[in-house]
């Protein structure tokens, strides 16, 4: 998780958002064991039901499950299945954008897709 918080977004929503990028990232894996609730509050001073709310978020969303008496885990399949919405979530706001505006300069399918490939091998 990244080691600081900003003010622009509600601290629970960055909590919830720096497990899933972790997950995505690899950094952490299906059926390992998350930080707990007090672990997260006291690495970033903040108040421990702040934080449960982030990880409530995640279980209303699937990703991780609790263990009673045990912990908070990453569920099975959570990676794919946010995988599967990022890439939803990328495709509607990037690359439909992206084709409208292509098509209102008359950028043609194969000039569009090779300027991507083009872009996309030098970055």
């Amino acid at each position: 998780m990244k080691p600081i918080l900003n003010e622009e977004t509600p601290i629970f929503l960055q909590i919830a958002d720096m497990i899933k990028d972790d997950l995505v990232e690899g950094l952490l894996s299906e059926g390992e064991q998350i930080p707990s609730t007090t672990e997260i509050s006291s690495f970033y001073n903040i108040n421990r039901a702040t934080a449960q709310k982030g990880i409530s978020l995640l279980m209303d969303e699937g990703i991780v499950v609790k263990k009673r008496g045990i912990g908070v885990f990453i569920a099975e399949d959570a990676r794919d299945k946010l995988v599967n919405t990022r890439m939803q979530d990328f495709s509607n706001t990037y690359i439909q954008n992206m084709i409208k505006e292509a098509k209102r300069l008359n950028i043609t399918k194969q000039e569009l897709l090779r300027r991507v490939e083009e872009d996309y091998d030098n970055h």
